[in-house]
C-alpha cells in the first residue's frame, strides 16, 4: 500500500462543523496555556528552579505531542478527501509514540523531583543539579526514541495487502496492524512489553513518590500547609489518573477487545491532557500565580 484513508472522529456529517469547532478551541488553549507557561518562566528569574525547568520540558512535549494529532485531525473533519500516505502515517505515529512515551518518563521524574523538594528540602539543589536535570530529561528522551522506533517498527513492519482504512482520526496501533495481512501476534506481544515497561514503570514511580509526599505532608504540623499540599496532590494524580488510565485501556488489553470507546480514550490523551496540564500544574501554583501578577504589572 502507498496509502490510507482515515475514517475521522465521527462518521456524522452534520457532527463535524461542532466538532472542528470544538476541538480547534481546545487546540488553541493547549498552545496558549503550554507557551505562555514557557514564557513565563523564561522572563520571570524566581522560577529559575528545578521543579520549573521541567515544566518547561513537559509543556514543549504537550505542545508537540499535540500538534502530531490535532491539525490533522481538524483538516479530515472539513475535507472529502482523507487519505494520508504510508509515510506520512508512519511518520505521524512515530512522532506520536515518541512523545507520548517522553512525556510518561517525564511526569515520572516531575513526581521524584516534587518527593525530593517537599522530603529531603535542604539537599534538594545539590541533588536536583542542573546538571543532573539535564542528564535526566535527555534519558527520558532518549528511552522515548528508542521505544517509539520499536512501536513504529512492529506496527509498520509487516505486509499490507488489503484494505486501506483506518478505523480512527489518526494512525494508531490497533486499527493500524488489522490492517496487516501476515500474523501480528510476536509485533503484539512486543509492543505490549515496551509499553508495560514504559507505563506501568513510569506510573510506579509516580505512584510510589506520591504515597512518600503524602505520608511527609501527613507530618506537618500546620494544617494549613497540609491542605495546601493535599489539593495539589489530588489536583495532579487526577491529571496522571486520566493519561495513565487511557493509555492503559488503549494498550494494555488485546488487540481485539478494541472497539467503539477507542476514539474517545484516544481524544482524552491526545486532546484533553494536553490542554488540562497547564492549568493543573502551573495555573493552580501560587508561585505561578505571583509571577503572573508581577508580569501584568510591569506591562
Amino acid at each position: 500500500l502507498t496509502k490510507f484513508v482515515l475514517l475521522g472522529i465521527t462518521g456524522c456529517p452534520f457532527a463535524q462543523i461542532p466538532l472542528f469547532g470544538l476541538l480547534l478551541l481546545l487546540y488553541i488553549l493547549t498552545l496558549v496555556g503550554n507557551i505562555g507557561i514557557m514564557v513565563l518562566v523564561w522572563v520571570v528569574p524566581s522560577l529559575h528552579t528545578p521543579m520549573y525547568f521541567f515544566l518547561t520540558q513537559f509543556s514543549l512535549i504537550d505542545i508537540c505531542y499535540s500538534t502530531v494529532i490535532s491539525p490533522r485531525m481538524l483538516a479530515d473533519l472539513l475535507a472529502e478527501n482523507k487519505t494520508i500516505s504510508f509515510t506520512g502515517c508512519m511518520m505521524q505515529f512515530h512522532g506520536f509514540a515518541f512523545f507520548a512515551t517522553a512525556e510518561c518518563h517525564l511526569l515520572a521524574i516531575m513526581a521524584y523531583d516534587r518527593y525530593i523538594a517537599i522530603h529531603k528540602p535542604l539537599l534538594y539543589v545539590l541533588i536536583i543539579s542542573r546538571h543532573v536535570r539535564r542528564q535526566l530529561v535527555a534519558a527520558s528522551y532518549l528511552a522515548a526514541f528508542l521505544s517509539a522506533i520499536v512501536y513504529t517498527g512492529c506496527t509498520f513492519g509487516g505486509s499490507f495487502c488489503g484494505p486501506n482504512i483506518i478505523d480512527h482520526f489518526f494512525c494508531d496501533i490497533s486499527p493500524v496492524l488489522k490492517l496487516v495481512c501476515s500474523d501480528t501476534h510476536s509485533s503484539e506481544v512486543v509492543i505490549f512489553i515496551f509499553v508495560a515497561i514504559n507505563a506501568l514503570g513510569t506510573g510506579t514511580v509516580i505512584l510510589l513518590s506520591y504515597i512518600c509526599i503524602l505520608c511527609t505532608v501527613l507530618r506537618m504540623r500546620l494544617v494549613g500547609s497540609r491542605a495546601k499540599a493535599f489539593n495539589t496532590c489530588a489536583s495532579h494524580l487526577v491529571a496522571v489518573s486520566l493519561f495513565y488510565g487511557s493509555i492503559f485501556f488503549m494498550y494494555l488489553q488485546p488487540m481485539s477487545n478494541h472497539g467503539g470507546l477507542d476514539k474517545v480514550a484516544s481524544v482524552l490523551y491526545t486532546v484533553i491532557t494536553p490542554m488540562l496540564n497547564p492549568l493543573i500544574y502551573s495555573l493552580r501554583n501560587q508561585e505561578v500565580k505571583d509571577a503572573l501578577v508581577k508580569c501584568r504589572r510591569k506591562v
